[in-house]
């Protein structure tokens, strides 16, 4: 059995009040300094303003990644979002936040040690014939080491920081004062919504267990599937706080930016293709399309990872979907809006035309509208943003709502959509698309779609 049920002296991570104090101290800091800017500012000559500006925006930025990145937990996360949410940010801003989709600091190793000897029960050498103590990955929420179990699988072990769950509901408090913080380094637009998703889903993530039950779902589903993998859970050797998965090798997103542009594409349409069948043909979207998230091989192998925001559908919510997309590219513009008030995606007798209102829904599926190569960059992502976001200059947002049924799919249009514009991926996603909308059901139109027919015959044969 383990030999020490007490957590190792002085290695716990801070204490809410202490959290709460760092925030507060954090938002202070940076209240003053924006004074201090404003003030500088007004006796600063208008030829450099701008400059004097964007020093500041920068500086701001760094400081907030370095804050965020020691912090851990909701915080982080949040900082995470942002960090690749609009490629219309300057670029010593998004090399900052950038920062944050790294690895983290990790916790010292006998802390990590006791967590996992102190949620699986038995000393490390009865649960692994080799375990590395130096982590090959840190995030918000927990870490992960290599190791080989004693029937010889390569697996690797996630484990999450004691004490991150009091953490995280003191971010949750907090997530106020992180948003006035996100809107020194976005400036205009509303960062309330970052803060509401977050606290809508945040939690989730601390159960491991639940995180098991959805990888174990994405896993037997696309088991054999061609360029899809997911990796599969070791339930003997995981529990609420410790998930272990089988190891896979690849490269990660910063290094399929410098693959070639075929590469890029391949890789894109494996992300598309995963997220789209898994949603309307599984019900299940993977809520957390981060950089992190994925491991790249050539031919646009991918491995997807972090199953912990997992958001289940039922029929009626993906049929109206379904509705929403037919509607829209077929310019039934009455029917549309009376979509959007019927689901309460708009609020009834909002005073703008059918024309209006379509038009500017139009731009959120404009990826999907013409039967075309069609490449996503940095000004879709930007324009996405700003239409999600902006409630100062985007009137019809002010009569918008986002129900439970979207309030994560729109991590689609905000993450999946924003990593494609960063690969400037191109590709018919028209008719990709309609391979895998149930209601068109389409024959295969790239290579990949031959691969993924044949996958699934096979499926269907077994079944």
């Amino acid at each position: 059995m383990s030999s020490s049920g007490k957590d190792p002296k002085g290695l716990r991570l801070t204490s809410r009040f202490q959290r709460n104090k760092s925030v507060a101290q954090m938002t202070a800091r940076f209240g003053a300094a924006a004074a201090a800017h404003k003030a500088r500012r007004a006796v600063t000559p208008k030829a450099r303003r701008e400059e004097l500006d964007a020093e500041f925006q920068a500086r701001t930025a760094q400081q907030v990644a370095d804050e965020l990145g020691e912090m851990k937990g909701a915080l982080m996360k949040l900082g995470q979002m942002a960090s690749y949410l609009d490629d219309g940010l300057p670029e010593p801003v998004k090399l900052a936040l950038g920062q944050l989709q790294q690895d983290a600091p990790p916790m010292e190793p006998a802390l990590a040690r006791w967590a996992i000897e102190r949620e699986l029960g038995y000393d490390l050498d009865s649960l692994f014939s080799s375990y590395s103590p130096e982590p090959i990955a840190a995030a918000s929420i927990g870490q992960v080491h290599r190791a080989t179990t004693h029937d010889g699988r390569e697996v690797v072990v996630k484990v999450q920081y004691p004490g991150i769950d009091e953490a995280i509901a003191a971010d949750l408090d907090n997530t106020d004062l992180v948003g006035r913080l996100m809107a020194m380094i976005f400036p205009g637009l509303d960062p309330g919504p970052l803060a509401k998703e977050l606290k809508l889903r945040i939690g989730e993530e601390l159960d491991y267990e639940l995180e098991a039950d959805n990888q174990r779902l994405f896993a037997d589903f696309y088991r054999d599937h061609p360029f899809i993998h997911v990796p599969e859970v070791c339930d003997d050797l995981s529990s609420g706080r410790v998930l272990t998965t089988e190891f896979a090798e690849g490269a990660r997103f910063s290094e399929l930016e410098t693959w070639s542009q075929d590469e890029q594409n391949q890789a894109a349409e494996t992300m598309f293709r995963f997220v789209f069948r898994s949603l309307y043909r599984l019900r299940a979207f993977n809520g957390d399309p981060h950089p992190g998230n994925y491991l790249f091989r050539p031919g646009g192998q991918v491995t997807f990872l972090d199953f912990g925001l997992v958001r289940r559908f039922d029929e009626d919510e993906t049929e109206f979907f379904g509705q929403l997309i037919q509607t829209v590219l077929a310019d039934k513009k009455s029917a549309f809006r009376k979509a959007l008030e019927g689901g309460e995606l708009l609020r009834t007798g909002a005073p703008f035309s059918d024309d209006e209102i379509h038009d500017w829904f139009l731009h959120f599926y404009e990826i999907v509208r013409h039967d075309g190569p069609t490449t996503l960059d940095a000004e879709y992502a930007s324009e996405t943003l700003r239409r999600t976001f902006d409630h100062k200059t985007n009137e019809i947002l002010k009569y918008a709502n986002v129900p439970p049924s979207f309030a994560l799919i729109q991590r689609i249009n905000l993450g999946l959509y924003a990593l494609l514009a960063h690969l400037e991926a191109t590709a018919n996603w028209r008719r990709i698309a309609g391979e895998l909308w149930p209601w068109v059901d389409g024959e295969p139109s790239t290579p990949k779609g031959v691969e993924e027919a044949e996958w699934l015959r096979g499926k269907l044969d077994q079944s």
